[in-house]
């Protein structure tokens, strides 16, 4: 028998019935750059009881400014594990996957073989996202999936919609118009701001893992995203309506 005293404060919020749906749900992360690192750790201490993370990424210096792992005592270190340690400290009786490899579409496939009860998307690159939504909804898995967080500053212009009601946003504006080449126009949620980015903080990359460029970050607002989906995916397996 599972230990759930430490999870009264959610049990107060939500009844027993809803928390043991959490305890023993599946909820699979997937990218734990800024959004995904916060969602995952908000996912684990809402009680969540089987989890998978995966991310290929180690830390470096510029993810100091937004990222969950990253510290000044780690560039180099493998973000996953450092999340496993992470999750495995506020849970140790959390049954927790680790999945240490960049999410490319070549693998998504056996990745969602485990039929997750829940998927929370935090890729920031667009083939292998756009290749895991259609995947996703192919085999009518339950996520949630994050837009743009790069270069806005106001986190209360986040919206949790429907993508075909999304708005303000370039990333989700590039998935509408890739999937709409599928005949996907809606039919997932989505986490996007309605803030206008600045334009003059895009950066270009080197290209690879499928991102070619990127815009200035705020330290909150991908821990916003974070928080956003995660609730998506919390008050869902509750049995609670988002919309």
């Amino acid at each position: 028998m599972k230990d759930l005293s430490w999870l009264s404060r959610t049990e107060a919020l939500t009844g027993r019935e809803a928390l043991e749906k959490l305890t023993n749900s599946h909820v699979m992360v997937l990218g734990l750059g800024g959004v995904g690192s916060f969602a995952a750790e908000f996912i684990c201490r809402a009680g969540v009881g089987k989890m998978t993370i995966i991310d290929g990424d180690t830390v470096d210096p510029s993810n100091r400014n937004r990222q969950l792992p990253a510290l000044a005592t780690n560039h180099g270190v493998s973000k996953v594990q450092i999340m496993k340690d992470r999750l495995l400290a506020i849970n140790p009786e959390l049954d927790l996957t680790v999945v240490e490899e960049f999410v490319i579409p070549e693998r998504i496939p056996e990745l969602l073989s485990s039929a997750p009860d829940y998927c929370v998307e935090a890729i920031d690159s667009i083939t292998p996202k756009l290749f895991f939504i259609r995947l996703a909804l192919e085999r009518k898995l339950q996520f949630v999936s994050s837009m743009g967080a790069g270069g806005k500053v106001d986190p209360t212009k986040i919206q949790i919609d429907d993508i075909s009601k999304s708005y303000n946003c370039k990333l989700a504006h590039h998935i509408r118009k890739k999937l709409r080449k599928h005949g996907i126009r809606d039919g997932f949620k989505v986490a996007f701001s309605t803030e206008l980015p600045n334009k003059d903080s895009l950066l270009y990359t080197d290209g690879s893992n499928y991102k070619k460029s990127a815009y200035g970050t705020m330290s909150y607002l991908p821990a916003a995203f974070g928080g956003a989906i995660a609730s998506v995916a919390i008050r869902e397996l509750c049995g609670i309506k988002v919309f």
